[in-house]
């Protein structure tokens, strides 16, 4: 009997060491849990059917951001796009097409780390801080009113905060969390939520947001569980609007029949 004690002590001390080692290392490699970038050459040659423009950015800290500015040929206005968790501009270039057959003009940012862009993603407010100074480079361009925020899954938390610390005429979210550590807490219930260093508070990003809110959410989402853009939705202003794309996953939503018909009308 004390020996089969014995055993038990030592299997809860084991499990205990395991449990904080694996704590640890969530905390110090979080940034290659959460994004997985695509490294291009510097001289890697985009190619895509639509005109567009490479831009480089300097951030304060001596960092380059690379960008592509996709050109309409009459154009409404500026789509900001902040893409997801995974790849570069290599393959998110390819959404622009949808927002240039609605005449805008589209710029989408590889974050740093990804593609050609400088350095990596070191914390929360350097990430912030940079996408804040694309979006200051594009103001130079566009004129507010007409600048579109629109961010997919990682991108919609970066979206939520730069649509709530600036004026754009209008914050689309696709694929939406409520926070990073609603995600945590649903998904990984074992793991304390204190040790993500990366909390992107979409909920709280957007009770600052004056301009009209739109969110499209597949109710078949693998990825963020779709009761995340419900949270949201109980917590949005009169007038801002979910749009439950029935059957829809996690990927793929800028090709749905259902978005690419609200975005028309929503953009006309």
């Amino acid at each position: 009997m004390r020996s089969t004690k014995k055993i038990i002590l030592k299997t809860l001390k084991l499990l205990l060491i395991f449990y904080v080692f694996i704590c640890i290392v969530l905390y110090f490699f979080q940034e290659k849990l959460i994004f997985f970038p695509e490294k291009l050459d510097k001289n890697y040659q985009f190619s895509f059917a639509q005109p567009f423009e490479e831009i480089n950015i300097r951030t304060n800290n001596n960092n380059q951001l690379n960008g592509l500015l996709f050109k309409s040929d009459s154009t409404k206005g500026l789509v900001f796009y902040l893409h997801g968790n995974a790849g570069s501009l290599k393959h998110w270039g390819g959404v622009a097409k949808r927002y240039i057959n609605l005449h805008y003009d589209v710029f989408i940012l590889d974050y740093p780390g990804y593609g050609k862009s400088s350095s990596s993603i070191k914390n929360q407010v350097q990430l912030f801080h940079d996408l804040q100074t694309a979006y200051d480079e594009m103001k130079k361009r566009y004129v507010e009113e007409q600048i579109v925020v629109l961010g997919y899954s990682i991108g919609t938390g970066p979206a939520a905060k730069i649509a709530a610390t600036n004026h754009p005429k209008l914050l689309i979210l696709q694929a939406p969390y409520y926070s990073m550590t609603d995600i945590m807490r649903h998904t990984y219930p074992l793991i304390p939520a204190l040790l993500l260093k990366y909390k992107f508070q979409t909920n709280e990003y957007l009770k600052n947001c004056k301009m009209p809110v739109v969110i499209f959410h597949g109710n078949k989402d693998e990825v963020i569980y779709y009761g995340s853009s419900l949270k949201l939705k109980s917590e949005m202003k009169s007038g801002d609007t979910l749009i439950t794309l029935n059957g829809q996953g996690h990927g793929g939503i800028t090709d749905n029949p259902k978005y690419l018909a609200a975005l028309r009308a929503i953009l006309k």
